[in-house]
């Protein structure tokens, strides 16, 4: 009876998310070009500062120190900024909204599964902080996109410029050859450039929406054209080589370290899996875990050690170049 209770909370919880995706999915593609210009033009001033000169009285109460200190964490504008660079255009509210609703479902369904508030509070963390592996799923998988792209883009370009036509023709070029992400981001400079805004400054945004370090060596590469004065065509040329031999690079590197990084996963899943497999061949043996309160306990530091040491594996798994 409790696992129907949690499942129906679950399926409610579930369909108002999708009631509130799918209402706003409508005004969010007709917005979109329209937030990415006024983010694009947006003043560069201190939002603290900004906000005390809108309210005199905070002046006088010293309000701008503690909005200083709230502006520092620059977490709502770090969601929405990797919300962009996923190419999921809703608002952080709505976001939030729905993080809430995941948080109180998983959380009543622990208490109803379980009973134990420790529980509890991991399920709902965990089912909350889904929405956020999403969007980093979908940021990782654009940025990926794009850079697969870019060397290509990068030889067009290069050609377009060899032929006699300007670095925006080249990018008229882009828009028109490419597909998503990449039109779309160039599609994006090409508006700001229409609507005044200099080249570098409408790349130095591109850059801001696609944080990738093959793209900034292009935005480099153009500004010290604009300002030193030089062949684009050749700068152009030899970055493409570079960007392929970076990429060429990091794809040996992935293959270098799959078996080490299949083996952290194995070893993270491995205790999960055999308590799963326990409990569906012999209940009893695994019930005392869920049931004795020395059993939750050693279940609770077994589930704290085994995340810090996928956690760390991970850690050490990562390589900078």
């Amino acid at each position: 009876m409790d696992l129907l209770i949690a499942s129906g909370i679950f399926a409610v919880v579930i369909t108002l998310i999708i009631v509130l995706a799918s209402s706003g999915h409508g005004r969010r593609q007709e917005r979109t070009t329209a937030e990415l210009l006024e983010r694009a033009t947006r003043s560069e001033d201190d939002p603290a500062q900004a906000l005390v000169r809108r309210n005199p009285r905070l002046r006088e109460e010293g309000g701008t120190e503690v909005l200083r200190m709230l502006y520092r964490l620059h977490l709502l504008k770090r969601l929405e900024e990797s919300m962009w660079q996923a190419g999921v255009y809703m608002r952080v509210s709505e976001l939030l909204l729905i993080m809430v609703l995941c948080l109180g479902a998983g959380f009543g369904a622990g208490q109803l599964i379980w009973g134990d508030n420790l529980f509890s509070l991991a399920a709902g963390g965990g089912l909350a902080a889904m929405p956020l592996l999403y969007i980093r799923f979908k940021r990782q998988r654009r940025l990926k996109a794009f850079a697969l792209q870019l060397p290509f883009a990068l030889d067009l370009m290069k050609s377009s410029l060899e032929a006699g036509h300007s670095l925006l023709r080249g990018i008229q070029v882009l828009v028109k050859e490419f597909t998503d992400p990449l039109s779309g981001e160039f599609r994006t400079v090409l508006e700001q450039t229409r609507l005044g805004m200099p080249l570098p400054k409408a790349l130095d945004e591109m850059l801001k929406r696609v944080p990738e370090d093959d793209l900034r060596l292009l935005v480099v590469a153009v500004k010290i054209q604009s300002e030193v004065g030089s062949s684009l065509a050749q700068i152009i040329g030899r970055l493409s080589e570079i960007v392929r031999t970076r990429q060429r690079l990091a794809a040996q590197i992935r293959s270098m370290t799959a078996q080490s990084r299949i083996s952290g996963m194995v070893v993270g899943l491995l205790p999960v899996a055999v308590l799963v497999a326990f409990s569906a061949i012999r209940p009893g043996y695994a019930k005392v875990l869920f049931t004795d309160p020395t059993g939750i306990k050693l279940l609770k530091a077994a589930v704290i050690m085994d995340a810090m040491a996928f956690f760390t594996i991970r850690r050490i798994l990562r390589v900078r170049y």
